[in-house]
């Protein structure tokens, strides 16, 4: 008879009996490794031999951690938390419990623990890339290429250039734009117009006949490594983040036409030349510093307090008081005539004033 043979019925197990064959494997593994691994709806342990447990409640989920994995990695906010015996950053609830990482899911922070145990996270299927980013800046967990695992390489992707770009941008602002930035606020200049060309571009522009945009307002910067940052939508993003911190107002970035070179002279019907000049697209970066941006554009007046003074010295009184003995104190002025000739009008009848009765002459 076979091994295989469905006629023996000790080579056929119920599903259970798989299960529990199954389970009973997991467990052998998890003794010999010296610890177990339980897990169910309401509690994951994770714990070793003769370790100090601690019990973390996240998303209603009871996580039972040994303190001691918490203890090699220190820099992170777990390990500051547990990381040592004298504990003064979280006080346990009546159970004995510590509730952490509020807002966050069960199925994020068993992944964050998984940083602990194995040194690399794996992305579940039900989790966003962008969740379990936000999930490891708020744990102070390590967020690269050699901790993060998962399918969406684009998500990764995506998070691991958006950390780079800010870098980038950070190394362009220190040693390109500020030094620009502060040569226009020397010059008593409240806002900045820069445009990044290449390393190849060539501005030659006719003196007597310059461009009529204004580009000559505006500040260079050679650099075809800048001019290839600001190419991509999302650099521009993280760069305008950037300055917003750096606390600048009325940021604009984007691409613009940039003349460089005349290319020919047009005469105009009135005999007046007209230069028509190369345009070349280029990325650009207005920015303002100006503090006082709404009140520098308006002029305040003085205005008077009560409608019904006509005196000056009164309306600048401070007090009715005041206003009353400075008025007392005023010289009489004469009420000069009214009308055309003399003397008040003669007031207009009312509406409801019945007109007068005249007798006419019957012929």
């Amino acid at each position: 008879m076979n091994v295989g043979d469905p006629s023996n019925p000790r080579n056929c197990q119920p599903p259970s009996c798989l299960k529990n064959a199954v389970a009973h494997v997991a467990q052998n593994a998890a003794a010999a490794a010296g610890g177990t691994v339980a897990r169910n709806q309401q509690s994951v342990v994770y714990t070793t031999k003769g370790s100090e447990k601690i019990t973390l409640v996240v998303d209603q989920t009871r996580f039972v951690v040994d303190s001691n994995l918490f203890a090699s990695h220190p820099e992170t906010m777990l390990g500051r938390m547990f990381g040592t015996r004298e504990n003064d950053l979280v006080r346990p609830n009546d159970k004995g419990e510590y509730d952490v990482a509020d807002g966050m899911s069960a199925s994020v922070f068993r992944a964050i623990l998984d940083y602990y145990k194995y040194g690399q996270i794996r992305c579940p299927p039900d989790v966003s890339i962008q969740e379990l980013r936000e999930a490891c800046d708020y744990l102070l967990v390590p967020f690269d290429c050699d901790t993060i695992k998962c399918v969406n390489l684009r998500g990764l992707l995506h998070e691991l250039s958006n950390d780079g770009a800010r870098e980038q941008f950070v190394m362009f602002l220190e040693e390109l734009i500020m030094p620009i930035m502060v040569q226009c606020a020397q010059k008593g200049d409240r806002e900045c117009h820069i445009v990044v060309l290449t390393d190849d571009d060539v501005v030659d522009w006719d003196q007597e006949y310059p461009p009529q945009m204004g580009e000559e307002y505006s500040q260079i910067i050679y650099s075809t490594a800048m001019y290839r940052f600001f190419k991509y939508i999302e650099n521009r993003d993280v760069a305008k983040a950037v300055l917003k911190e750096r606390g600048l107002k009325k940021i604009r970035l984007g691409i613009e036409g940039y003349p460089t070179y005349k290319e020919k002279i047009k005469k105009r019907p009135g005999g007046k030349p007209e230069v028509i000049y190369n345009y070349v697209q280029r990325p650009f970066i207005r920015m303002s510093w100006e503090k006082e941006e709404n009140k520098s554009r308006h002029v305040d007046f003085q205005c008077v307090k009560s409608k019904s003074i006509t005196n000056l010295a009164a309306a600048a009184a401070d007090t009715p008081a005041d206003q009353a003995i400075v008025q007392q104190n005023a010289p009489a002025q004469e009420e000069e005539p009214e009308g055309a000739v003399g003397g008040s009008p003669p007031p207009m009848p009312l509406s409801v004033e019945p007109y007068p009765t005249v007798q006419l002459p019957i012929e």
